[in-house]
């Protein structure tokens, strides 16, 4: 007959108090339960300050005395063995699969797992893959909302703070006084990326500069990169983006429009460079540019941002890359020191952390 929860844990603080001391692992064998179930247990008993934890086990708490500074911050950093940490990305593919396995990495070096639900960027489908995360067992989540610009539209994603367990948003973030902008977050300073481009072909004497650009959840911050060093270093502007047109574009009709302007921008709009994004499409793009009479790079100068096949083309191309492994290995252990601590997970500060993109040259 299972234990109920109560008598469990009056059983882990009998032990422990008669010992002083015990190993997790120990002690999920001798009571015949899983180890995660047990960290749950030690989880809420180290919350009412019943149990001090310490790396890979537990101790009693003196009577009259606090745990040491020194044994509660010996967690951050440290084991994390037994817990189930959920990711919820909208594809193991492409740009996210650094990102995963930037993740897989640091929580398989703590002792934890790694649990993923995909979305596929279908409406709806990440609150679904957290909760079914949630139901499995997942003590925290590293979540990446399918939000179309980046950041969640009106009315969207307050679900996100109201999450039962920590969770950190990858690659995501929230503006102010949205419910979600308390998390924890870790992501690419998209922003910096593309000011940095710019500056680079600047400094290669190029004073009008195009930032060609498909609508993904990267590009609200790209843009707002390019036209912050636009103004910032005094250029003059491109010519605008054309505006959207009714109803949704395919990828071909994305694609047909990023090369009908780019060519409109060098012959008639003074552009001599641009910064596209992302590779693959400036890979299927200058074939195509200079069939239409544009030569790449003596009429027009492309630098990439990605960096995921920049170097694979022809003709290596120059490329702005996210640190995505970093991104996911970060954000992971964001998750897993907050999971760790001895405290209460909410008691230390949030962290926004934003990690800076890396220009490659190539000639």
């Amino acid at each position: 007959m299972r234990r109920h929860v109560n008598q469990r844990q009056a059983q882990v603080l009998e032990l422990v108090r008669a010992r002083g001391s015990v190993r997790v692992a120990d002690l999920a064998r001798e009571l015949g339960i899983s180890p995660v179930t047990l960290r749950r247990d030690i989880e809420a008993m180290a919350a009412r300050g019943e149990i001090q934890r310490m790396h890979g086990g537990i101790s009693r708490v003196d009577p009259g005395r606090a745990p040491s500074p020194a044994s509660t911050a010996a967690v951050a950093g440290g084991t994390a063995e037994g817990l189930v940490v959920g990711m919820v990305v909208p594809t193991t593919e492409y740009y996210y699969a650094d990102v995963v396995r930037g993740a897989r990495e640091a929580v398989e070096a703590r002792g934890a797992r790694l649990t993923v639900g995909l979305t596929r960027y279908l409406q709806g489908e990440d609150r679904t893959q957290a909760d079914r995360l949630l139901s499995t067992g997942a003590h925290g989540l590293l979540l990446t909302p399918n939000w179309e610009a980046g950041s969640p539209g009106p009315g969207e994603g307050a679900w996100t703070a109201e999450l039962p367990v920590p969770t950190v948003l990858v690659e995501r973030w929230a503006p102010p006084g949205h419910p979600a902008s308390a998390l924890d977050r870790v992501a690419s300073d998209h922003a910096h990326g593309a000011a940095r481009a710019v500056q680079h072909l600047v400094e290669l004497g190029h004073r009008r500069i195009a930032l060609a650009s498909r609508a993904t959840p990267t590009t609200a911050r790209l843009r707002a990169g390019y036209e912050a060093a636009v103004s910032a270093l005094g250029l003059e502007p491109a010519p605008p983006w054309p505006p959207a047109g009714p109803g949704p574009l395919s990828d071909a009709d994305m694609f047909a429009r990023t090369l009908d302007y780019l060519c409109e921008a060098v012959t008639a709009g003074g552009v001599t460079a641009a910064l596209v994004h992302s590779d693959t499409d400036a890979i299927m793009l200058i074939p195509r540019l200079q069939a239409r009479g544009v030569r790449v790079p003596e009429d027009l100068a492309v630098i990439t941002y990605d960096d995921e096949v920049a170097g694979m083309a022809d003709v290596p191309l120059s490329a702005v890359a996210p640190a995505k492994h970093e991104v996911g290995a970060r954000a992971a252990a964001l998750l897993l020191d907050r999971l760790s601590t001895t405290a209460a997970p909410d008691t230390a500060p949030r962290q926004h952390l934003d990690l800076l993109p890396r220009l490659t040259i190539r000639s």
